[in-house]
């Protein structure tokens, strides 16, 4: 048996991997699904449910190990779910699973097996209930936000009682689990597999106006031609145990640990003003999550609400498509644009006139119910810049913090682009174009990143890194993931 190549989605706002497999009776596909048969089974299964309180989806089956690669990089024992029923679109996304590319504590999958290596450990210690107290599980908010570790384990109290002792001697044994029983991103950081502790995504325009950014994920460095100082990093979010976060270990008092890629935001504005912020969760800073598997741009209603007041628009959030409109995000001082060809979607075939804002309400936060985000930065953002995830030292924060880098990439007539496209489609129908394959041509912007051809019929290219790690090419957010059939580690 050889290996197999399963397409998946990249995720910045989950931390599990999984895969549809051959036992799914509800998935209909002729993209390959891993063998249930190859899984080297725990016992365990995870039930992983994505959405809001608007949306929900789930995807279930069982845990198990195997050797998983991605390009040359590759890991004996890896843990992941082998999903036999879900209602998820992934499959209409072309792909076949979803690859987690968040922190251990909040992957449903570590939890478990945490648990249960622990529980079935020869001391056969259990976790205390401080550890129970001191790690809370977050309610799930759209595209599996599962913090499940830290609901069952929530914070470590301030009183050095007998528990809290003994919750602190399990501490250690949390965070060398993540070596062994984390993600795959962050097995690799921990065993400083990587040239850097960090990722890179830039996705690539895939309506209104084909082409932008190539569609590129890169692995343990920047991109070619990327230069560090051009971006503008922005430490991530720490939750300390008040907020349901990681105890700190004994030997480290004053770690708080990240739980998800959300960085503070200074303010959110359109076409240049400045929005008046929320009032639903006027009690916790403002930040935003930076989510590769969200579709949309989410944020609070009433916000949302204003925007689309001041967008002109009926009673159905419809409005001229030929109207450009800027929504950018401040972060560190610096603004951040969403390019006017990704703030709209087209409301109707045939019709290149009438738009929709690619936004959506999202669930408000609130202090010991949740992640703390008010904004869930997706796809429409990300189109628009170049963003690197650094994981820093995932064990101790304070030694290397966990940071994201920000890029811009909207060129200064993107409204003059906007305009352009949508004569372009005016002259096709009034259909606006949608990308048949991934781009033939490169060329880079003045930051130097890789921007796609203009075209929406086209061919896979890719370029090589001058250092072991891995840049790899891939259309959009889906990558190739290859799982090994276990029996053939040892032949």
């Amino acid at each position: 048996m050889c290996g197999i190549e399963i397409p998946v989605i990249l995720d910045t706002g989950s931390s599990d991997l999984w895969v549809i497999s051959d036992a799914c009776s509800n998935c209909s596909s002729t993209l390959p699904l891993y063998p249930e048969a190859s899984l080297q089974p725990t016992g365990l299964d995870v039930a992983l449910y994505y959405g809001d309180s608007n949306t929900g989806t789930h995807a279930f089956g069982p845990i198990g190990k195997d050797t998983v690669s991605l390009s040359d990089l590759t890991l004996q024992n890896q843990y992941f779910a082998a999903i036999n029923n879900t209602n998820t679109s992934v499959l209409q996304a072309g792909s076949a699973g979803i690859f987690g590319l968040g922190f251990a504590i909040n992957s449903v999958i570590w939890t478990k097996t945490f648990e249960d290596n622990l529980a079935t450990a020869s001391r056969k210690r259990t976790i205390p209930q401080p550890v129970a107290k001191s790690l809370r599980d977050f309610a799930v908010r759209f595209f599996p936000k599962n913090f499940s570790f830290n609901r069952r384990h929530p914070g470590l109290s301030s009183k050095k009682s007998h528990q809290t002792r003994q919750s602190e001697a399990v501490l250690p044994d949390v965070l060398s689990s993540f070596s062994s029983l984390g993600p795959f991103l962050n097995r690799l950081v921990v065993e400083k597999a990587l040239a850097a502790p960090l990722v890179t995504i830039t996705l690539e325009r895939d309506s209104v106006d084909i082409g932008g950014n190539l569609g590129l994920f890169s692995i343990g460095e920047l991109p070619n031609n990327v230069q560090n100082d051009s971006l503008t990093w922005t430490l991530v979010r720490g939750y300390p145990t008040t907020q349901g976060g990681l105890a700190a270990p004994a030997d480290s008092p004053g770690e708080v640990y990240p739980v998800t890629w959300e960085i503070p935001l200074d303010d959110v504005y359109l076409d240049g003003e400045k929005l008046a912020r929320s009032t639903l969760a006027t009690n916790i800073s403002l930040s935003a999550l930076l989510d590769t598997g969200n579709s949309l741009i989410r944020g609070p209603s009433d916000v949302v609400q204003a925007i689309m007041m001041k967008l002109g628009g009926d009673d159905k959030g419809n409005f001229p498509c030929s109207n450009a409109h800027t929504l950018s995000f401040e972060f560190s001082g610096k603004m951040f644009p969403v390019d006017p060809r990704d703030f709209i979607q087209q409301t109707d075939a045939n019709d290149d006139t009438t738009c929709t804002a690619t936004l959506a309400v999202t669930d408000s936060p609130k202090v010991g119910s949740g992640y703390l985000y008010s904004w869930s930065l997706g796809d429409p953002f990300l189109k628009s810049v170049l963003t690197s995830f650094y994981y820093g030292n995932i064990s101790y924060p304070s030694q290397d913090p966990a940071r994201i880098g920000l890029l811009s990439t909207v060129p200064s007539d993107a409204s003059a682009e906007l305009a352009s496209a949508l004569a372009s489609a005016s002259a096709n129908g009034g259909n606006l174009p949608a990308p048949s394959t991934a781009p033939t041509g490169t060329t880079s912007d003045s930051n130097g990143v890789a921007q796609a051809a203009n075209s929406t019929t086209s061919t896979v290219s890719s370029t090589a890194s001058s250092s072991s790690a891995i840049p790899r090419l891939v259309p959009s957010n889906i990558l190739l993931l290859m799982l090994l059939a276990s029996s053939l580690q040892y032949r």
